[in-house]
């Protein structure tokens, strides 16, 4: 725990939950991420050099408040008012601060904020990933995002937006922005982005621990269920997707005995408590087929393509977007060969800048035997950016070409 790298990981775990407690505060997310940031610079010059404190949570806490109080201070002074009475409270209970982690969704996930503007900035502020890393994972320019979650937190702020968790009779209309963004932030903690691990633990057992909390609060949702056993089935392969040099190990590859057989179990029960209570088809749940298809096969080669192509087809129907369609290329690829594959990835547009679908181009190419065009393929996908590890099995490929 002392070490550099268990500090920050530390650090940036802890700085969420403190950052969504300071929201609470506060009232504020601009105040609020900019007396967190310091604390969290505080840390990471203090800690490495003085030991981690007994309670690392409360001391972030403590001084995020500190920074706070300075800067309700500096702007009531600045505007010429009387400064603001603002609590110094003593650090809460654990259980209470990851309580305002839930708060923080629903507050993100407001009406009043548009889908996009919710998941953005709860991505940015409960996922904890930069403003480029949100835009990476939405599709959208940085330059886009920015101003995006700019005026989403102006309009928190100007609509005074509780931060709570809404009645029961609430839940429904914020459904659809909280699971996108539990997915989302699933999404980025199973394959980062960007950064040096393929996975980030921290965020895939956030994204799974919140998903659970939907499930207590909405136990007969479809979407919640789908989205649990989602979680659960696509989580139950992690151990297996990086070997101990910390290289991808990509799934004709992976060790089955490694997978999480617990995980599976509990994904294929909640995904039969979805099928059975969705009355016409929902996203979380087709995924959650398709994950349960791979989950399910024997081995690779023995995996059901039909069925599993089957799914995408209605996933297609109720969620039609390009990375769907990649997907759904990548498995007719695998049943009917790579030129079937090929044709379909080359046909979807809107995804120019995703390096996933030059990388696809560049597989398939590459088992046609077109070197030249799956180098240049390669290459557009590295360019764009992905993780440290992913980069390097992308490399890996290319050499492999000469």
């Amino acid at each position: 725990m002392e070490t550099g790298d268990a500090v920050a990981r530390l650090v940036r775990e802890e700085g969420t939950r403190v950052l969504a407690t300071l929201i609470r505060v506060t009232g504020s997310v601009d105040v609020a991420e900019d007396a967190v940031q310091d604390a969290v610079v505080r840390a990471l010059e203090t800690w490495p050099r003085d030991g981690v404190p007994d309670n690392p949570r409360g001391w972030l806490l403590v001084t995020a408040k500190r920074r706070a109080v300075d800067l309700f201070r500096r702007e009531a002074a600045r505007s010429g008012k009387e400064a603001a009475a603002m609590p110094f409270p003593e650090p809460e209970p654990a259980e209470v601060v990851r309580d305002d982690l839930l708060r923080l969704v629903f507050t993100c996930c407001h009406p009043a904020l548009s889908l996009e503007a919710q998941v953005a900035l709860a991505l940015r502020t409960l996922g904890g990933l930069s403003t480029a890393e949100v835009a990476r994972a939405l599709l959208v320019p940085e330059a886009t995002m920015a101003k995006r979650l700019t005026r989403a937190k102006q309009k928190i702020a100007q609509a005074r937006i509780p931060y709570r968790v809404p009645d029961a009779a609430e839940l429904p209309d914020r459904l659809t922005g909280v699971a996108a963004t539990v997915y989302l932030i699933f999404n980025e903690g199973y394959a980062a982005a960007a950064g040096s691990d393929l996975v980030r633990l921290e965020l895939v057992d956030e994204a799974v621990r919140l998903a659970r909390l939907l499930a207590g609060l909405m136990p007969d949702e479809p979407t919640v269920l789908g989205l649990l056993a989602l979680l659960l089935l696509q989580n139950s392969r992690r151990d297996a997707r990086v070997d101990a040099a910390g290289v991808p190990v990509l799934l004709p590859d992976q060790d089955r005995s490694r997978w999480d057989v617990a995980a599976i179990k509990e994904g294929v029960s909640q995904l039969g408590r979805g099928l059975r209570r969705a009355a016409v088809p929902d996203r979380y749940v087709v995924q959650a087929a398709i994950a349960a298809c791979h989950a399910l096969a024997p081995s690779y080669a023995e995996t059901n393509w039909d069925a599993l192509i089957s799914w995408y087809d209605v996933l297609l129907e109720v969620a039609d977007t390009p990375v769907a369609r990649l997907n759904r290329a990548v498995a007719v690829a695998e049943r009917d060969g790579p030129a079937a594959g090929l044709a379909l990835v080359d046909g979807i547009p809107g995804l120019t800048e995703y390096p996933w679908w030059h990388a696809t181009r560049g597989e398939l190419l590459n088992r046609l035997g077109a070197a030249a065009e799956a180098r240049t393929a390669y290459r557009r996908a590295l360019a764009l950016g992905l993780s440290d590890p992913q980069a390097a099995h992308l490399r890996t490929r290319l050499a492999d070409l000469g």
